[in-house]
Parts: structure tokens; C-alpha cells; sequence
């Protein structure tokens, strides 16, 4: 199988293929926001993400930083090798429900405590991602959760293609 070639950075970039594997947890100082349906969600500085190689950075937020009533429990569930089992919610703000749009890992895997009591959005399920006031592009291929912005290169895991990465 062919691995892909990292794109070039420049200052102030980060590749994808830096991150490690297994995943690692960190803080990071921004603001993120998430509207629905033109209403905001979402919108908090306290925010971790997950740095995987090959993968932009999925962000986890605190679910009590949410608008009350905008996280609302769904069926599903699936697993990862790192962080565990993972349950899905609905995002909901007035008449607009973005299904199966947030995750969380309520029993968090050792090593991924931190995650608990957080949840994770995919940016093409709901109407803008923010961080720092950029819009965000969702990973491609609606599998994965990464939020990819100006100050992170690829390739990134999820298009045609990469699935053996």
C-alpha cells in the first residue's frame, strides 16, 4: 500500500503526519463555536483536541457548555481501539436536528480521562464550526470527526483512497 507524500508547511502550520499514534490528548487555547439552524449552540474556550496521526484535529467540548436542550441523547453507538465506547447525540436548536451530530466517550479508555463529560461535532452536520472565528471544513468522508483549518496540512485520512492508512 502506498503512503502519502505530507504536504509542505509553512510557519505556523502543523502536519497531520506529525501527530502521533496512539492519539494523544492536549488543551488548546481557543475559542470554538458551532451554530444550528442560525442559532449558536456552542461557543467556549474551553476546548481539548485529539491528535492523531493522518487526521485533523478532533475537538471535545464540555456538553455543559452547551445551550440547555441543544444535546440531546441518540441511539447508536460504536468503538475505538484508543478511547473506548462512544455514544451519539443529536444536536437540536428550534425546528433543526443535525442526526447523530456529537459523540462522547462516557467511560473514557486510561489515558483519555480527560474526554469524559466532552463532546465531539461533526462540522458537516451542522451549519458552522468555528475556531478562533475561521470556519472550519469537516474531514472528508463523513467518517471521522477531524476539523480541518488554515493551520493544518494533509493529506488527510477519510477521501478515497486512504483507507489503509
Amino acid at each position: 500500500m502506498t503512503h502519502p507524500t505530507p504536504l509542505p508547511t509553512v510557519p505556523g502550520q502543523e502536519s497531520v503526519w506529525d501527530y502521533p499514534r496512539p492519539p494523544r490528548v492536549e488543551a488548546v487555547d481557543a475559542r470554538v463555536s458551532i451554530a444550528l439552524g442560525g442559532a449558536p449552540i456552542v461557543d467556549t474556550r474551553d476546548v481539548l483536541r485529539v491528535l492523531e496521526t493522518s487526521h485533523p484535529p478532533v475537538y471535545y467540548l464540555l456538553i455543559d457548555d452547551f445551550v440547555p436542550g441543544t444535546v440531546v441523547p441518540a441511539a447508536g453507538s460504536s468503538f475505538c481501539e484508543f478511547k473506548g465506547s462512544a455514544r451519539y447525540y443529536d444536536l437540536v436548536a428550534g425546528p433543526h436536528r443535525a442526526v447523530h451530530a456529537a459523540w462522547e466517550y462516557p467511560s473514557p479508555s486510561p489515558g483519555f480521562e480527560e474526554l469524559s463529560g466532552r463532546i465531539a461535532v461533526y462540522a458537516g452536520l451542522v451549519e458552522a464550526c468555528t475556531v478562533d472565528g475561521e470556519p472550519v471544513e469537516p474531514q472528508p468522508g463523513g467518517f471521522y470527526g477531524g476539523w480541518i483549518t488554515s493551520n493544518v496540512v494533509g493529506p488527510f485520512k477519510g477521501g478515497p483512497g486512504s483507507f489503509g492508512w
